[in-house]
């Protein structure tokens, strides 16, 4: 079992990781005759940094291993670098006296190159995933439920596929909202009966957020240097907002969401939570790509893809020349509060970083798209939630339930582990009692479609947008309908300690103006502190 140790208050965050002991062979007899003989000391030669394909510096993962304690738990499961092949030692010549030979071969004889590794980005990163995305391992996949636990997927989810074929290491899973909050209307607050109670790690009595509660605290955290989440409606921009991270919430499709644990087909999206724009970056770039099990949607997406990936969109610079909207009804703080003053002085450093910040515009319709329980969600996610959730079932290698009324029914007979009396589960209820889309569902979703149409698409691109800035994740269902992306970054600290952050939002596959502005917002503010795990009420 792998264990992560700090001496902070604990926060149940990872709730199952790799047992992997490795073997260690004996030293063989020539080691250990070698280990009697006088060895001259050595000279401990600095490892060469490598530029990765954004241009910047890194340094080789022997030596990241030493100053990042959190690869010290990847070291065994990681190859070892590579080394030039060793020159072959000298012929003797006749007549060449033996020092003499051995003197010159020893200057001629070139140190041990390290070959500089052609590694992806996330080589040898540690990796949480939220506990909706599927792996073909020991680990268990169970969106927080213990109706799922002992379930076998039949193969790594696709952003998992890509993770590990770049070299990333996944350590474990990351807790969540149980169903990725869609079990109750009310939310389960960052519990799950599979990992129980998330906190925020900068005042534990604070609110942390969902659904993808567990990646954003275990990034927060530094138990992981990178964590995937997963979004339908605020579920990256959330956590990452309130737990003072960057949370990258991609175009519909940019990743696969094959694997994962669904919710609806037309808003789910898999996506990086880091603690650095750079490091989300990083790891988008290792899971975007088209995939075959989730065909259509990635299809569409991957022409959003730009060759050369996103890694070179970080620059300093991005702000300069950018058209900013900055909608009403989204920055109504009160006069005074650190929230209103905070963000009043971040507009002034865009500004002065060269964008044009445009107030005062109206998203159309903005009311009933907020309105999730009366515009027509209501009705189709639920539908989307059977099917698709029944369809991931009857692909699992075994599953202890196999259909969304067999979770109903399990959660009947263990009411006070799934906590039924506090949560209920009245959106399962509702969902069971759907039939699939047909043509009610699929007139609210042509509806929801024109919404988004008629409101931030159509404003974005009379007003000539490079993108909106909004607190928090307040547009996250304005962006969720229209299946459009979002970078937040940590903003500032209210007067408790209690992180917010701000959060840069644009139409489908705005990807590139997104990291730009938010990569050069990050650096000219460079808000974000580590959390110290206050306690007392919030």
């Amino acid at each position: 079992m792998l264990c992560i140790t700090s001496d902070a208050p604990t926060t149940p965050t990872l709730i199952d990781t790799h047992h992997s002991p490795q073997d260690v062979s004996p030293p063989s007899a020539a080691a250990a005759s070698s280990r009697r003989r006088r060895a001259r000391p050595r000279r401990r030669r600095r490892l060469p940094s490598v530029p990765d394909r954004g241009g910047h510096r890194r340094r080789h993962p022997a030596r990241l291993q030493e100053r990042q304690p959190h690869l010290q738990a990847a070291r065994p499961l990681l190859p070892r670098p590579h080394r030039a092949p060793q020159p072959a030692p000298p012929r003797r010549h006749r007549g060449q006296p033996r020092r003499a030979r051995a003197g010159g071969a020893r200057r001629r004889r070139a140190p041990a190159a390290v070959v500089p590794p052609r590694w992806p980005a996330p080589y040898g990163v540690p990796v949480l995933l939220k506990d909706n995305i599927a792996t073909r391992d020991r680990l268990n996949t169970t969106a927080g439920s213990l109706a799922l636990l002992g379930s076998v997927a039949r193969r790594d989810a696709g952003v998992v596929r890509r993770l590990r074929r770049a070299g990333a290491v996944v350590l474990g899973k990351a807790n969540l909202d149980e169903w990725a909050n869609f079990r109750t209307i009310q939310g389960t607050g960052g519990w799950s009966a599979r990992g129980g109670q998330g906190r925020n790690p900068y005042v534990l009595s604070a609110a942390q957020c969902g659904s993808s509660t567990g990646s954003a605290i275990a990034a927060a955290a530094n138990m992981a240097a990178a964590t995937l989440g997963t979004e339908t409606d605020g579920s990256i921009l959330c956590p990452s907002s309130l737990n003072s991270v960057v949370g990258i919430k991609p175009t519909v499709g940019l990743t696969s969401r094959a694997g994962v644990v669904p919710i609806s087909p037309r808003q789910d999206t898999i996506g990086p939570i880091c603690r650095t724009v750079a490091d989300a970056v990083q790891v988008l770039d290792a899971i975007v790509s088209y995939d075959s099990r989730d065909a259509k949607a990635t299809r569409a997406a991957s022409k959003y893809i730009p060759p050369g990936g996103y890694v070179q969109f970080l620059k300093p610079d991005g702000l300069k020349g950018k058209r900013i909207g900055i909608p009403n009804g989204f920055f109504n703080f009160p006069s005074g509060t650190v929230q209103q003053i905070v963000y009043q002085q971040l507009l002034d450093t865009v500004r002065k970083q060269g964008a044009v910040v445009i107030e005062n515009l109206d998203i159309a319709n903005l009311t009933v798209i907020q309105d999730v329980l009366n515009n027509g969600q209501q009705i189709v996610l639920p539908a989307e939630f059977k099917s698709s959730l029944n369809t991931y079932l009857s692909d699992l290698s075994y599953s202890p339930v196999r259909s969304l009324a067999e979770i109903i029914a399990f959660n009947d007979a263990h009411p006070i582990e799934e906590r039924l009396k506090d949560f209920g589960q009245l959106i399962f209820l509702v969902a069971e009692n759907t039939t699939g889309i047909g043509a009610l569902e699929r007139a609210i979703i042509h509806q929801l479609n024109k919404l988004s149409a008629d409101g931030l698409e159509k404003l974005m691109k009379d007003e000539q947008l490079d993108a909106i800035i909004t607190p928090n994740d307040s547009v996250s269902t304005v962006l969720a309908i229209g299946g459009m992306p979002a970078i937040t970054v940590p903003a500032g600290y209210g007067k408790r300690g209690v992180p917010f952050g701000i959060c840069f939002g644009g139409l489908k596959g705005y990807e590139p103006r997104l990291i730009e502005m938010a990569y050069a917002f990050e650096q000219a503010t460079k808000v974000r502190k580590a959390p110290k795990f206050l306690r007392g009420t919030f």
